[in-house]
């Protein structure tokens, strides 16, 4: 009987998260506390018994990075790993590489709110979270999910905004309640799907 494993785990911290900067589609590398988050979500992983078949990150190097740091803990270096940009963060356009205090000074807090909570509202340039999930989500029904169907143990390295998308079909959130609901870095989503792809079980493996 397949497991049908599926773990999803949002990128340790990076150097522009430290510094409160829109990041998007830029892409700064890890600090050092993002490094021990990675490393730290290999342990507990491999704390669980947990091994995979194959790996899915974005085209960034933090998540590729964070991706890398979880197999070497695990033990499995040699992962197929598929890159695609369609698992990239949300693209912020305009506000890419703005502090975001900045940003509420120039466009106004309840503005801002608006573009980082909202669900259906772009920031100038970029994605809403709407944009992003109609992104991710085919990737996700072509290639993901029939691994996982298939009976192979799939962890994703990806994005606070691009995991929410998977999120938010796989825990049945609305566009009500998904802007609310965050994701901490490095911190493995792990879920066992049944046959129709629905969620069977999930596990948050917080430190």
């Amino acid at each position: 009987m397949s497991e049908r494993l599926l773990v999803l785990v949002r990128h340790g911290q990076s150097e522009w998260n430290l510094k409160n900067l829109f990041t998007g589609w830029k892409d700064p590398d890890l600090t050092e506390q993002g490094v021990k988050e990675a490393i730290d979500a290999g342990r507990r992983l491999k704390a669980l018994g947990l091994t995979f078949d194959k790996g899915f990150t974005s085209d960034l190097v933090r998540a590729q990075d964070t991706m890398k740091l979880m197999l070497k803990e695990l033990g499995q270096e040699d992962l197929p790993v598929s890159r695609d940009l369609a698992l990239n963060e949300r693209h912020y356009g305009d506000l890419c590489g703005l502090n975001k205090d900045d940003a509420r000074q120039k466009w106004g807090a309840e503005q801002v709110h608006l573009w980082r909570r909202s669900y259906d509202v772009q920031p100038p340039g970029g994605e809403s979270l709407k944009d992003t999930v109609a992104r991710v989500l085919p990737y996700y029904n072509q290639e993901i999910l029939p691994a996982v169907l298939r009976g192979e143990r799939v962890l994703v390295a990806a994005h606070g905004n691009s995991l929410r998308a998977l999120v938010m079909v796989l825990d049945r959130l609305t566009p009500e309640t998904i802007p609310s609901m965050e994701l901490a870095t490095g911190v493995p989503l792990v879920y066992r799907l049944k046959a129709d792809s629905t969620v069977e079980s999930k596990l948050v493996l917080t430190a």
